[in-house]
């Protein structure tokens, strides 16, 4: 029987609409179930066609962006999920602004920038996320974050159908967090740079890729950074000395490049991920009396099964026993 929401959304939206959508292959971390409906967006008429139906419907709504932050329960979400298409991609200069459109991916836009001319944004090299997301969480790497550059927002709102633009100011930035109002979705935003030398830019860049290849578990599944990080001290560093790298339960584990990160092996499960989340919290905590806390965003029932076994791996993947 075919979904009425599905059918209604695929007649008003000029973007694709799926229903039943697998959510895993949206996601770096390639776990998770389906959402009921996936609505690619293109313009701001999709948008405003899906918060009418949420708001008619009672339906949850959560945008995936390019799913570097986010883990999907194994039994999916009754939920719509929201993708930017390529109709809120481009770019837009004018002296030292430039308006990037919420689509826009972190690391490729960082190199456009350095190449333009501009200083200051080559940390974005190593955000495996788009614009969009990058306001929404203040992401940041290397000492900088979105803050540092934000001029405004451009929001459209699910919840009354209207798109708004927001100052900075306005955000409630902080770290890796904001104020948003849970039905904004960020559809452009408008930054503002310092004019640099494009080959000292590219070298930034070269440098932090580098230090990525060599820190970060780059070619296996991951979210990033699991944890972030307390004041004055790295969630990195704790776990590591909690013991937990190589922490393994069922194809989810803890990297043995960044204890930070958590990489997923075919077969991997969202309980898996919940789970090696769960034990490396309660190891932080007993080893260190920390209280680690996730920015990996969940979608529908992610939980923990604290009856699955836990090993430990070797760095060349054999598994042992704990």
């Amino acid at each position: 029987m075919s979904d009425p929401v599905v059918a209604e959304l695929a007649e008003k939206c000029h973007g694709a609409v799926e229903g039943e959508s697998s959510l895993a292959s949206l996601t770096t971390l390639r776990v998770g179930g389906p959402a009921r409906v996936l609505v690619t967006a293109e313009q701001d008429e999709d948008l405003a066609a899906v918060g009418e139906v949420c708001r008619r419907t009672g339906l949850p709504f959560a945008v995936v962006g390019r799913g570097s932050n986010l883990l999907v329960a194994d039994a999916g979400w009754p939920g719509v999920a929201i993708v930017l298409g390529r109709g809120y991609r481009g770019l837009e200069l004018h002296g030292q602004r430039l308006r990037a459109g919420a689509a826009e991916p972190l690391p490729s836009l960082a190199v456009r920038i350095a190449d333009a001319g501009y200083r200051g944004f080559a940390w974005a090299c190593s955000v495996p996320g788009t614009i969009g997301g990058a306001v929404r969480m203040n992401a940041g790497a290397h000492g900088a974050d979105m803050a540092d550059h934000l001029v405004e927002a451009e929001l459209f709102r699910l919840g009354t159908g209207t798109r708004e633009l927001w100052p900075a100011s306005t955000l409630g930035l902080a770290y890796r967090s904001s104020e948003l109002p849970t039905d904004a979705v960020v559809v452009a935003a408008t930054l503002e740079f310092d004019r640099g030398d494009p080959a000292e830019e590219r070298a930034a860049i070269t440098r932090i890729r580098a230090w990525r290849r060599a820190h970060q578990p780059l070619n296996e599944p991951n979210c990033g950074s699991v944890f972030t990080n307390p004041p004055g001290d790295s969630a990195g560093r704790l776990i590591d000395a909690a013991g937990c790298k190589g922490l393994r339960v069922g194809g989810a584990e803890v990297s043995h490049r960044h204890a930070n990160f958590i990489v997923t092996r075919p077969g991997a499960t969202a309980t898996d991920v919940a789970t090696v989340i769960e034990r490396v919290v309660a190891a932080v905590e007993a080893d260190a009396g920390v209280t680690l806390h996730p920015e990996v965003r969940r979608l529908g029932a992610v939980v923990a099964d604290h009856d699955l076994p836990a090993t430990w791996s070797r760095q060349d993947g054999a598994a042992g026993a704990p």
